[in-house]
């Protein structure tokens, strides 16, 4: 067993809840976005909805937290260093694209994190190469175009059941609706992102010698889910306002479509153990609605920026990492 530092033990605790908290504030906006744009509800009413449902969901365990811990770097190589550099990678990008406005994914900066600091511990024959293609790097292209065909089918769907002459003028029975459908996407969201922060402390608690197992203790489970709903309640209007009022303009039927398709998704991932993007769901999800009322209905400069960032954030995150890993060697 390796020896423990306290020291390092502690600070992988802070990190990795000062992680979760920025991806309350920061992924967690896309939970709201839609809701909000379509004046359902108050913002603040959104977010504190939206934040007991994140801590709700990030209660229930999935696969998405043994992926993080085992599924993605050799367990045994792992260090106390590497998982603090992990988590320093992926908080700065997170940080830097909040201040921006730009709905990245605090999921693969975590990834990108873990792989650029593992790689430069111990090199790339540590990376577990089967897990990350076929948990990470796959889904993270595929996912959000499910989202797009889901956000469009649904919408078109829904369309052509408003033409019955039954439902005819009770569109705004969507208004109700879309309140479960943004609960819902709140849930999934706690259920797949909060893994990953209790996913990273594990990992850190079993490089550090304090657990024998990599299980999740209870106490981390009840602090990331706690975390993650301060984070939530802080907000993230930056963000919020990049997903639900710069790709379309979004009424309650439409906003109703993009939430029952991107938690439909981000559900099913969670219980593969795939620790996907909520971000690029929900931006997959507005995008495959505004495509359904036309291409032309779609700010598609908007829509390649997240795609851009998407590509971008693994590498981005892994090399920041990389960088504070080779530092600290020095010393």
């Amino acid at each position: 067993m390796p020896s423990i530092s306290i020291d390092l033990v502690i600070l992988i605790v802070i990190l990795g809840l000062l992680f979760d908290y920025t991806n309350g504030f920061h992924d967690a906006a896309n939970v709201v976005s839609t809701v909000i744009a379509t004046r359902v509800l108050a913002p603040l009413t959104a977010i504190i909805l939206a934040s007991l449902l994140n801590m709700l969901g990030a209660t229930q365990i999935s696969g998405v937290a043994k992926t993080i811990t085992t599924g993605l770097v050799d367990l045994h190589s792992a260090t106390q260093v590497t998982v603090i550099c992990a988590l320093v990678g992926a908080i700065c990008w997170n940080f830097v694209t909040w201040y921006f406005g730009i709905p990245s994914s605090s999921s693969y900066a975590l990834v990108g994190g873990l792989i650029g600091a593992s790689w430069v511990h111990e090199g790339m024959g540590v990376i577990l190469w089967g897990g990350l293609l076929f948990k990470v790097i796959i889904p993270m292209f595929i996912s959000p175009a499910i989202g797009l065909m889901l956000g469009f089918g649904v919408l078109k769907g829904v369309n052509a059941l408003m033409k019955i002459p039954y439902f005819k003028g009770k569109e705004g029975i969507f208004s109700h609706l879309q309140v479960a459908s943004a609960s819902l996407v709140a849930l999934s969201h706690g259920l797949n992102d909060a893994q990953k922060s209790m996913g990273i402390i594990t990992l850190g608690l079993f490089a550090g010698g304090v657990i024998t197992e990599p299980h999740i203790p209870l106490w981390v489970i009840a602090s990331c889910a706690v975390v993650m709903g301060l984070g939530t309640v802080s907000g993230g209007f930056r963000i919020i306002r990049t997903v639900g009022f710069e790709i379309t303009k979004l009424r309650p039927l439409q906003g109703f479509a993009a939430e029952m398709s991107a938690s439909a998704v981000i559900l099913t991932a969670s219980f593969l153990g795939m620790p996907i993007s909520s971000t690029h769901m929900i931006v997959g999800s507005v995008t495959g609605v505004g495509v359904a009322k036309g291409a032309s209905k779609v700010r598609w400069s908007t829509a390649r920026l997240v795609g851009l960032t998407m590509i971008l954030t693994l590498p981005g995150a892994g090399l920041v990492a990389a960088v504070i890993y080779s530092v600290i060697k020095l010393f």
